[in-house]
């Protein structure tokens, strides 16, 4: 194998070299071209006695194989005459690898303080003094490389080793902090923790491992960390027996005690679990500033909530919980409202609106169901063991006690709905507590349909002394007869019936559970209760048209048996609210309190039905109308031309790198009138990498600076301290950005990595026109108009080769003979060659109509240069053409629309 991996002209250094890992070392550094220094003091392996002989003898084997090399006799504690021996024969000192070392083995409580002391001097106060005799020749020539030996020792502990494990786990704390300081000065620190059979190994290990751990396996990480292309500071590494990795610090996700809450002993205690799992949330800190981000994270966050072992107040407020999706149809529509007493009576015409979906007056949804799917949506997710954190109840605490019911619109006959769960409010209302979880329920178009708050009374679980929330009564009735009164019996299987809609706790269908909870048989939901009354209010109040419906709020403040009787009084308060209450007739309890339901004036009609986009897409708009960094670095160079004396009190050069996507900009403030620039033109003084995404939430307040640098999401290297220099930004007036924004919307240059103008579905019908005008005897051949029908966002062009000297037109005249329809993007993928043309067909994608034989003669497409036309076309649109449709702008691309037309027909350019 050739010896690629080379150090010509470096010096290197090894300390304890005679034999073992450094000899080992400085025979491969000096036969890839190193210049080696061998240093060794000739001792035992305990640090006693001193010889030459074992350094000679390498530098002997070294110049007998042809290299350089030259011995050094003194102790590491004369780290200084060691760097000396190199300047002296060399002149520079490029590579120190810090290996010599010795034992002094036995327990602690056999440990004397000399044993003690003599291994810290040898392994760290060396190191320390050969390093540090070093370190201003490598910092004035702009290079080094430095390594660390520790141990499995030091990393893992050792019987016997005390002072042995002290001093290399030292070392690697030693190397860490130097990597950090070397960085800027182009010197590179690691650390190796090795397993090698030598004398310091073999009165720890058995003669036949130590035999089998060749110190040469060793030395090959050792010279690539050293060389001047490996890139790597500051790691750890284990190395043995033909085995090589990397090491690093794991930490388990913890638990955050906020401040102002108790620390006790107990609190560890019943949170040892979060305090030491890795299972999940480990985290791997790199730096300082992330080993502090949780800390620091806890800190801002200010003072504690509250809370107690069922409730952390802290944890659980404002907790979203994951994005959920259900559907339903017209037959869960007509099971619900079976379920709350709807069409007991089958010739009820009102009541058969909500069961029967062919009704000739139609079929309508009772808007009350808007409970159920975020009913079914949270039971889903208690199936699953998902719960918010900080919420350390069962449900043997828990009591519905309220309920709200929002809708925007009524609800549609059929729909797949996405949840957005948090807990919005939480309570300490002394005895109990009061958790408000509220659910917003989007249609598939994005738009909120349904909002519910699920208000929960949670026994035993208060008392920490937080905010008690509101106490004021409201919806209370008016001191008057009721303006409708309402009697139904509750049917006696009514509770098996609702249960179907999804609620399908025992309580309601089984008498044995229902005995255990102390009632003498099943209850009936409380939910259901709250529909059978929302129906009452419907029917007296809005005609029994449920579609007026707009909300509902009631409090529950007791029990219903199936087979009771409900008895509903209404009284209206203004023609769009009426305030009820709800009691049982037999035993004279009131069951649903303090509610109200809301009615719309008139019936609200659904949005216009969009298409949504996850992404956008390359036929959307070209010039995004969003502020982007680009904008913010534009802005910033306007400001600077303007900012006399800058450069002269900042005296720096930054360089924001940002990523996902990514692009590089370079602040000069060090040179002239100061400049901003893309790209990194110069050598930066101060670097911050970050997110394009966190750098935006920046500048927008969004993000806090602070913390994104403690998180580990900003990183500040090179003159850190030269960052706080960067407060004049807080100066720049907004409105610079907003104008580079303005310039760049209205058609100016991109001004981010990533953005590009070009030309898009427009820009090919055009050139397709044009290419027409200058081919007349086309229409002779074809004889044939088309039209093409593109989607998302609509347009349509009609190419019209049947009358000379033919046209293209935007819109559809009427008369086309073949009709090609598919998306705009589909269409865009086709033209830039990421959509096969012929797969769009037989997928669906793509619909030929009419005279679909003509398609065969689009073949003239193929000879179409778009981007021969380019400033034809630019002329074109200047001049208003193509404005029957909306004008975007896609990626710049080649002339892919023969190839389209191409695959279309099944025939070859070539």
């Amino acid at each position: 194998m050739g010896l690629g991996i080379r150090f010509d002209d470096k010096v290197v250094i090894v300390t304890g070299a005679g034999g073992g890992l450094g000899r080992a070392h400085a025979l491969m550094f000096a036969a890839r071209g190193a210049k080696v220094v061998v240093n060794d003091l000739g001792g035992s392996a305990f640090g006693a006695g001193q010889s030459s002989s074992a350094a000679d003898q390498v530098v002997a084997e070294i110049k007998e194989a042809g290299g350089e090399a030259v011995a050094n006799y003194d102790s590491v504690e004369d780290g200084a005459k060691i760097v000396e021996t190199a300047i002296e024969t060399w002149g520079r000192v490029d590579v120190v690898v810090n290996n010599a070392g010795i034992l002094r083995d036995t327990s602690f409580h056999k440990m004397s303080e000399e044993d003690w002391d003599l291994i810290y001097r040898v392994h760290v106060l060396g190191s320390y003094r050969v390093t540090a005799a070093a370190w201003p020749y490598m910092r004035e020539q702009g290079y080094g490389r430095i390594v660390m030996t520790s141990s499995g020792a030091g990393i893992y502990g050792n019987f016997g080793q005390a002072n042995y494990s002290m001093a290399k786990l030292g070392l690697y704390g030693f190397a860490s902090t130097l990597s950090l300081e070397g960085a800027r000065r182009g010197i590179q620190v690691n650390t190796i923790a090795p397993i090698a059979g030598s004398r310091l190994t073999e009165t720890v290990l058995p003669k036949e491992i130590t035999d089998a751990l060749n110190p040469e396996y060793v030395s090959p990480l050792v010279c690539w960390l050293c060389h001047e292309d490996c890139e790597e500071n500051g790691g750890l590494f284990e190395v043995g027996g033909g085995y090589f990795a990397k090491l690093r610090w794991e930490r388990a996700a913890g638990k955050s005690i906020r401040l102002g809450r108790a620390m006790e002993v107990e609190s560890i205690r019943d949170n040892w679990d979060a305090i030491t799992s890795f299972k999940e949330g480990a985290e791997h800190p790199t730096v300082i500033a992330q080993a502090m981000g949780p800390v620091m994270t806890n800190i801002q966050a200010g003072p504690s909530l509250g809370g107690n072992q069922h409730i952390d107040v802290d944890q659980a407020l404002g907790y979203e919980f994951p994005k959920d999706e259900t559907s339903y149809d017209e037959r869960d529509l007509a099971l619900y409202a079976l379920g709350i007493g709807a069409a007991n009576n089958p010739t009820n015409t009102q009541d058969l609106k909500l069961v029967y979906e062919r009704h000739s007056g139609g079929f309508h949804a009772m808007p009350t169901f808007g409970v159920i799917p975020a009913m079914n949506s949270m039971m889903k997710r208690a199936m699953e063991g998902i719960s918010a954190p900080g919420l350390n109840y069962g449900v043997e605490r828990l009591l519905h006690g309220e309920q709200y019911t929002e809708l925007t619109r009524p609800l549609p006959s059929k729909a797949t709905l996405t949840h957005r769960a948090r807990v919005k409010e939480i309570w300490d209302k002394g005895k109990g507590a009061i958790v408000n979880i509220e659910t917003e329920s989007y249609d598939d178009g994005g738009e909120l349909l349904i909002k519910n708050e699920f208000v929960s009374f949670i026994r035993g679980a208060g008392g920490w002394g937080g905010d008690r929330g509101p106490s004021a009564e409201i919806n209370l009735p008016p001191k008057r007869e009721p303006d409708a009164v309402v009697e139904e019996k509750i049917g006696d299987n009514q509770a098996i019936i609702y249960r179907l809609s999804g609620d399908w706790n025992p309580l309601h269908v089984d008498p044995g559970f229902a005995q255990a909870f102390g009632f003498d048989r099943p209850i009936l939901h409380g939910l259901c209760t709250f529909g059978y009354a929302a129906r009452h209010v419907i029917n007296a109040f809005s005609g029994g048209d449920p579609r007026f419906f707009k909300s509902i709020k009631v409090r529950f403040a007791e029990s219903v048996f199936p087979g009771e009787t409900l008895v509903t009084r209404m009284w209206r308060e203004s023609d769009q609210r009426i305030i009820f209450d709800c009691s049982i007739k037999e035993r004279e309890k009131s069951v649903l309190t303090n509610a109200a339901i809301e009615l719309f004036e008139e019936i609200p009609a659904a949005a216009p039905k969009t298409t949504p986009k996850a992404e956008p897409t390359a036929t959307e708009t070209a010039q995004d109308a969003t502020l982007n960094s680009g904008d913010v670095f534009t802005g910033l160079g306007a400001y600077l031309k303007t900012a006399d004396g800058l450069t002269g009190s900042v005296g720096k050069i930054f360089c924001f790198k940002l990523s996902e996507p990514s692009s590089t900009w370079t602040i000069d403030l060090k040179n002239g009138s100061g400049a901003v620039s893309q790209g990194e033109e110069v050598a930066a003084d101060c670097t911050l990498e970050l997110s394009d995404a966190d750098f935006m939430d920046m500048c927008t307040g969004v993000a806090d600076p602070q913390k994104l640098y403690f998180g580990g999401q900003l990183k500040i290297s090179g003159d850190v301290m030269a960052s706080q220099k960067l407060s004049f930004l807080k100066k720049v007036d907004p409105a610079l950005f907003e104008d580079a924004l303005a310039a760049r919307s209205a058609g100016g240059s991109p001004t981010h990595e990533g953005t590009s103008s070009g030309s898009g579905s427009t820009d090919i019908f055009l050139a397709i026109g044009l290419y027409l005008e200058d081919n007349p005897d086309l229409v002779e051949r074809v004889q044939t108009t088309y039209l093409f029908k593109l989607s998302d966002p609509d347009s349509a062009w009609t190419i019209d080769m049947r009358d000379a000297p033919g046209s293209v037109t935007a819109g559809d005249t009427g008369s086309a003979q073949c009709t090609l329809e598919l998306s705009e993007a589909d269409f865009m993928d086709m033209t830039s060659g990421k959509a096969d043309p012929q797969s769009l067909y037989f997928g669906g994608q793509l619909k030929i109509s009419g005279d679909i034989m003509a398609s065969q003669k689009l073949t003239f497409l193929q000879k179409i240069d778009p981007s021969a036309m380019t400033d034809r076309v630019a002329a074109l649109k200047r001049d208003g053409a193509g404005e029957a449709v909306a004008v975007t702008a896609a990626p710049e691309r080649s002339a892919s629309a023969p190839d389209v037309f191409a695959a279309l027909t099944g025939e070859s350019k070539d």
